[in-house]
């Protein structure tokens, strides 16, 4: 006798149930479903109903696949491994306690500090680090309102006899309407403070020739603005912040122009190392629920950077494989 499963003409030497059939293809009668002449036989009937010459059937699955993907690497900066990728500013807060609970919420372990001058006439005005310990989270000293390589470089000299700090985050501006780095100040800001033992994290323009010529000078991290400081505009050129990845081996940051959440995302799906933010938070109508939103939305935007996303199509791909459909 003759059947048909599937579509295939399989051969039986004689009449046997549908659940004898399926054990002797090695088919698991519980994991399957079976329509008999395009009748469905409940899985409870399956000893009872016979498969007679000419009959045909359709035995089906649920089908999936793929796998986990490649295990992530750690973060690392300057020899120094950090769990977190969020790395967030400390200015424009109402006040040091909302900072410090912003902070905890962002999960950062990167803060990054300005260095300004202590208010002589009130020496007991609270400082930062009353409420932000410096030995629970690592001080990023910056240059922030430094517009010229001499300047940067003595703020941050300052910042390391105050506080001991090696690590250090370099931006020298522009002009105070676009706040956009000088890259001919910054070249050589960076030079003098590699030669001066610090260890370098650089705001840069998104440019990968500059980024590279910073990496080749001993820079430890390149950080090319997304959008201007401040704007909340979001990635404005992405591939170029992808080919900066691209070349060079250093940790690549996006540091400014980030406004929301879905900005933050998009930074880590290009591959970048970490996003550095302020004023998303800070200036959020309520900052410490949009730490936390920056915290989910660089750990998405990281694992589906590792996932691989999907190739771009002009045209419909159906979701589920045509082979293997009920004929």
């Amino acid at each position: 006798m003759q059947v048909t499963i599937n579509g295939e003409a399989r051969d039986l030497a004689t009449s046997v149930s549908i659940a004898a059939l399926l054990d002797s293809l090695g088919i698991d009668s519980r994991k399957v479903a079976v329509e008999h002449n395009r009748e469905i036989v409940p899985r409870s009937r399956l000893d009872d109903v016979a498969v007679a010459d000419g009959d045909r059937l359709e035995v089906v699955h649920f089908i999936g696949g793929g796998d986990d993907g490649p295990h992530d690497t750690p973060f690392v900066i300057a020899g120094r491994t950090f769990t977190s990728r969020l790395l967030v500013g400390t200015g424009k807060y109402k006040d040091f306690e909302e900072t410090a609970r912003a902070i905890e919420a962002s999960g950062a372990e990167i803060v990054t500090v300005a260095v300004r001058r202590v208010n002589v006439s009130d020496p007991s005005k609270p400082m930062l680090v009353d409420y932000v310990d410096p030995k629970r989270y690592t001080y990023l000293p910056n240059t922030a309102g430094c517009y010229t390589a001499d300047e940067a470089v003595r703020t941050l000299r300052l910042a390391r006899e105050a506080g001991g700090w090696s690590l250090v985050k370099l931006e020298v501006l522009g002009d105070q309407k676009s706040l956009y780095p000088n890259m001919a100040e910054t070249f050589v800001a960076a030079e003098a403070l590699i030669r001066d033992g610090f260890e370098v994290m650089v705001y840069c323009s998104d440019d990968p020739i500059a980024a590279r010529r910073l990496e080749d000078m001993g820079c430890v991290a390149i950080m090319p603005l997304g959008s201007l400081i401040g704007s909340g505009l979001g990635i404005v050129n992405p591939h170029t912040i992808r080919l900066i990845k691209e070349n060079v081996r250093v940790p690549v940051l996006v540091d400014a122009g980030v406004g929301t959440a879905s900005d933050a995302a998009v930074a880590m799906e290009l591959g970048c190392d970490g996003v550095l933010m302020n004023t998303a938070i800070a200036q959020a109508r309520y900052p410490v629920r949009m730490a936390g939103a920056m915290r989910l939305a660089v750990e998405a935007g990281r694992q589906a950077y590792l996932a691989g996303r999907m190739p771009r199509r002009a045209v419909a791909d159906p979701s589920s494989p045509l082979i293997g459909l009920v004929g």
